[in-house]
């Protein structure tokens, strides 16, 4: 993290304040990956549309200034994410290659769990609909 920029939650929802696009949904429904952009976009409502009939969160995904403590996933007592670790513990990795991001430096799932996180980020749906079991595990709010 550099001294002017958050750090940023990389599996944001499009309506939190500082939302940017850092992705496009790709593959299937079984087999979710993410197809990187190379520079942040701002959300717009045209952007938002684009993802009809189904939620933007479904489509894209966002980053966004981590909320810490307004989120159910941090633990305020570690200062960590715990969607991240759990991501980490929970679900396979699907790529063996960094993938090319633009938020890497700025990223709280880089900085608190490093490659490990990255190796598996490409699979993660915000608003996963047909979520794997491994990816409910690493999404639940109560499992440690």
């Amino acid at each position: 993290m550099t001294s002017e920029n958050p750090v940023l939650c990389p599996s944001a929802q499009p309506e939190w304040e500082g939302a940017q696009v850092i992705g496009v949904m790709t593959g299937t429904a079984d087999k979710p990956e993410m197809a990187y952009l190379s520079a942040p976009q701002p959300v717009t409502e045209q952007l938002l549309e684009l993802a009809g009939p189904v939620s933007p969160a479904e489509v894209f995904r966002f980053s966004a200034p981590c909320a810490c403590t307004g989120c159910g996933h941090y633990a305020e007592a570690e200062s960590k994410c715990r969607l991240a670790e759990k991501v980490v513990r929970f679900t396979p990795t699907v790529t063996e290659q960094l993938p090319v991001c633009a938020i890497r430096a700025d990223c709280r799932w880089w900085q608190q769990e490093g490659r490990s996180a990255c190796f598996r980020c490409p699979q993660v749906v915000t608003n996963n609909l047909k979520p794997t079991e491994d990816m409910r595990r690493a999404a639940d709010y109560g499992v440690l």
